[in-house]
């Protein structure tokens, strides 16, 4: 059985992740509206990912005879003025989920928690990657400034990323 107040953080976690999703899809459908279709294809990728992000914390509740208690889902905003302020809206949330995700490990290290902490580790490792990922895209755009012939590069660059999950771990 898993404690409350741990409970209550993987809850809380899996209404970030959720938000998480629809923030890349609604960031995906800003992109659409722009026709830049590789945008569009690395934010949905996002998206997929975030949502498996919330069904590992979702299964791990179940594992450990938590209770799931999902919440509404605040609405993403609709649009951003240029490519370079989605990324660098998409960088600044990644942080803010490695924040949350190191709070729940604190907070599990501080109840004796090991197997979430040992779950958890995934994650910590797994941010380190979004967040250079989102920033390493807000570098590049600074550069291109306003060329278009560079962001359509981007654009097409973008364009190749394909979502792939993490192979299944052994039960």
């Amino acid at each position: 059985m898993i404690a409350n107040k741990v409970q209550k953080a993987i809850n809380d976690q899996i209404n970030a992740e959720l938000y998480s999703a629809y923030l890349y899809l609604a960031m995906s459908a800003y992109f659409q509206s722009v026709n830049l279709q590789g945008f569009a294809n690395w934010m949905r990728v996002q998206y997929q990912e975030e949502t498996l992000h919330a069904l590992k914390f979702y299964d791990y509740l179940v594992e450990r005879s938590g209770r799931v208690m999902l919440q509404p889902i605040a609405p993403p905003p609709p649009k951003w003025a240029s490519p370079l302020a989605v990324f660098e809206e998409s960088y600044a949330h990644e942080r803010k989920v490695t924040a949350l995700i190191n709070k729940i490990a604190d907070l599990a290290i501080a109840e004796g928690d090991h197997a979430t902490v040992a779950m958890l580790q995934w994650f910590v490792t797994e941010q380190v990657e979004e967040e250079a990922s989102a920033e390493k895209i807000v570098e590049e755009l600074k550069r291109i400034g306003d060329n278009s012939g560079a962001l359509f590069m981007l654009d097409r660059e973008l364009l190749t990323r394909v979502f792939t999950p993490p192979p299944a771990t052994a039960a």
